[in-house]
């Protein structure tokens, strides 16, 4: 049977739906690369709420996500942008949300890093954005999880140049407990962070970047590298301290970062890696054994519906993420906290959709396609 899908100009195409989905294979932990899953939300959809309101979490659909990931081998970075951090999620949440999913790894043996911020800010002086700094980074460490300290729009707005942002990051690495993971995410996920590490300059801002990182090897476990540019994260990668990781965030070139060259190779950290989580574990093991051949076989034709999910404007990929979930059935609804649901087309995700099941991305296509053809109904699209 077909399925007419949306397509450009208003048209409807006919789709036939594949039967089979891929099988990953259970495996042991991964060996060559470290590799985490930027986790979504998912949201209560009986929750009487607004947009602007705080979110209402469901959060045992929300901790099931996180045991699915686990349950492949994945880690799961928590409280980062996919979660909606910023975009729906505010730090109280993110708070809870924390706790909660480091219990949940504590009890089943998961990896997981969190995200430590600034959002209870909307601007502030350099000593306000240490303190917030502080408050979030004491959260994280007394879950027992590991810091990712990110990119905060209220420093980006306050620093006057590269010597504020040394200034901050230096004080918050040399209290650290353990090695933290920095992340540097581009303005094309959140353009209130132009001009991080004090200049639009990327080259500036590197050696900046560079410079703290240099200043105190020991507290970086690595950086987490999210500017959409491969060449930069390799030159990057390149110049980074012995035994400091580049974890990579680029979801458009991802599999080529990880096989990496004969002079090193990318970690990932990857929103993408939410709904590619079981054919991401299995294309990791295969790299264990060298088979870098086998590796990017089942890793690149995963690239094209990254690419879709992550187009301009970068920064609603998180309702294709979602979406997809409730596709695989990892949720029984498409709602999420601030409303997110309705930031992409129906043609969009019409697109997703059919590049997802076209990679078998779905544990069960019939209910993959019957998700799909309710949704579609909604807007008036009669089969």
């Amino acid at each position: 049977m077909t399925i007419r899908l949306p397509g450009a100009g208003g048209t409807l195409r006919a789709y036939e739906p594949r039967t089979e989905p891929f099988a990953p294979t259970p495996g042991t932990p991964f060996t060559s690369r470290t590799v985490l899953s930027a986790a979504h939300v998912v949201a209560d959809p009986f929750a009487d709420v607004s947009p602007d309101s705080p979110a209402a979490v469901d959060w045992d659909a929300t901790l099931a996500f996180r045991r699915h990931l686990w349950a492949h081998g994945l880690g799961v970075a928590e409280a980062m942008d996919t979660a909606q951090r910023g975009m729906g999620l505010d730090w109280a949440g993110a708070a809870e949300l924390i706790r909660r999913s480091a219990a949940e790894a504590r009890g089943v043996g998961g990896r997981i890093a969190c995200g430590v911020g600034t959002d209870q800010l909307t601007g502030g002086s350099l000593a306000q954005i240490r303190a917030a700094y502080e408050e979030q980074l004491a959260v994280v460490e007394e879950a027992g999880a590991q810091a990712i300290l990110m990119a905060s729009r209220a420093l980006a707005a306050t620093a006057e140049g590269p010597e504020d942002y040394l200034e901050v990051y230096g004080h918050l690495l040399r209290q650290a407990a353990d090695p933290v993971i920095l992340h540097w995410l581009g303005p094309m996920f959140d353009s209130a962070l132009d001009g991080y590490w004090g200049s639009a300059d990327l080259d500036a801002a590197t050696d900046t970047f560079l410079e703290v990182i240099a200043a105190h090897p020991d507290k970086v476990d690595g950086v987490k590298i999210s500017l959409l540019d491969a060449q930069r994260e390799i030159d990057l990668r390149r110049r980074l301290p012995q035994g400091v990781r580049c974890y990579t965030g680029d979801d458009f070139n991802y599999p080529e970062l990880i096989a990496g060259d004969e002079q090193g190779f990318s970690h990932a950290l990857l929103g993408i890696f939410d709904p590619l989580g079981p054919l991401a574990a299995e294309a990791v093991r295969v790299l264990d054994t060298g088979d870098v051949k086998g590796f990017r076989g089942l890793l690149d034709p995963t690239v094209e519906l990254s690419r879709h999910l992550f187009q301009a404007p970068t920064r609603f990929y998180k309702t294709g993420v979602v979406f997809l979930a409730w596709l695989a059935g990892h949720q029984t609804h498409f709602t999420m906290v601030g409303g997110l649901q309705s930031a992409r087309s129906l043609p969009h995700l019409a697109r997703a959709y059919e590049l997802a099941d076209g990679i078998g991305l779905f544990p069960d296509p019939k209910l993959a396609e019957e998700r799909m053809r309710n949704l579609l109904s909604l807007y008036g699209v009669n089969q």
